[in-house]
């Protein structure tokens, strides 16, 4: 008898909590240079992990990630016109470093 060769490689698919995960793609200086290494910079969820967004970014564009990194940037207090003041909005942002082959187009898969 042949034996059957098992592979543990599932393959993950998008659903729509995935997509949630990733709000929109971070388009700034540092993700510039970033982009010159091979990572891509997201706003993600605030209650996403590392897990959920290297998942979230494997399901979507189909390229495993090599590291993600988080961060919260805490809103800031604003003065609008030097009475009333307000707050920035606090957001989480993920970056995903890619392997060295992977090319990633971001206005795919919207």
């Amino acid at each position: 008898m042949a034996e059957k060769k098992v592979t543990s490689e599932k393959k993950i698919v998008a659903t729509a909590g995935t997509y949630g995960i990733l709000r929109r793609p971070i388009i700034s200086e540092k993700a510039a240079k970033l982009s010159e290494n091979n990572g891509v910079a997201f706003e993600v969820a605030a209650d996403a992990t590392k897990e959920d967004v290297a998942r979230a970014v494997q399901a979507i564009y189909n390229v495993k990630p090599v590291k993600v990194n988080m961060v919260v940037a805490k809103g800031k207090v604003k003065s609008f016109r030097g009475r009333s003041t307000g707050t920035q909005r606090t957001v989480k942002k993920a970056y995903v470093s890619l392997p060295a082959d992977a090319k990633l187009d971001l206005s795919a898969n919207i």
